[in-house]
């Protein structure tokens, strides 16, 4: 079982940056590949990155490629996305999760085991 909590959300002006952190309960958490996840309002939850169990892979949607970098942190069981040049359409909940095939990486939810409960990011324009 792993239980992973969200923070590091806010508020933040177009252009700015968040860290946001994701930590997780568990002395399994370096065999997770871990994501994060975003669900703006009245629209889909959609994939925003990937980190496979030792942070040697990663894997990022389009939309966030050169601006958004998932890293991880075995020893403090955390995984972060730090999130530069945020843009009004990066407004959204953001989750983090954990899928126990933890040398690959996915875009897929229904793939993932674990999921926190988000935090939200603004970004206003």
């Amino acid at each position: 079982q792993v239980q992973l909590v969200e923070t590091g959300g806010g508020l933040v002006q177009a252009g700015g940056s968040l860290r946001l952190s994701c930590a997780a309960s568990g002395r399994t958490f370096s065999s997770y590949a871990m994501g994060w996840f975003r669900q703006a309002p009245g629209k889909n939850r959609e994939f925003v990155a990937a980190i496979t169990w030792n942070g040697g892979s990663t894997y990022y949607t389009d939309s966030v490629k050169g601006r958004f970098t998932i890293s991880r942190d075995n020893a403090k069981n955390t995984v972060y996305l730090q999130m530069n040049s945020l843009k009004p359409e990066d407004t959204a909940v953001y989750y983090c999760a954990a899928d126990n095939t933890g040398w690959t990486t996915t875009r897929i939810s229904d793939e993932y085991d674990y999921w926190g409960q988000g935090t939200q990011v603004t970004v206003s324009s």
